[in-house]
């Protein structure tokens, strides 16, 4: 039987599915980032919304990462959740 983890390691023994796979790390890290800081403010979608003064839609796509209209998230849009869940906004080049 193939798992999971099984068929991962299997799809990312193709260096191109592995570069791809790679690529999207940041994106993923960011994510994972905003739903930590969200739970622990312990704020839900809706109320970050009308802290950021948008809607509940706008949040739930920034948290999972767009979808398949992926778009990137202005500077301002990040410093508005950052705000919202009472964070600041922090980008640094590594």
């Amino acid at each position: 039987m193939l798992t999971h983890a099984k068929l991962k390691a299997k799809a990312l023994a193709d260096p191109e599915v592995r570069a791809a796979y790679d690529a999207l790390e940041p994106q993923y890290k960011l994510i994972a980032e905003l739903l930590r800081a969200r739970k622990k403010s312990g704020l839900t979608q809706a109320q970050v919304a009308t802290r950021m003064g948008t809607t509940n839609t706008v949040v739930a796509r920034l948290e999972a990462g767009g979808g398949r209209k992926r778009h990137s998230p202005s500077f301002e849009t990040l410093r508005r959740y950052a705000r919202a869940v009472g964070k600041r906004l922090d980008i640094r080049l590594l």
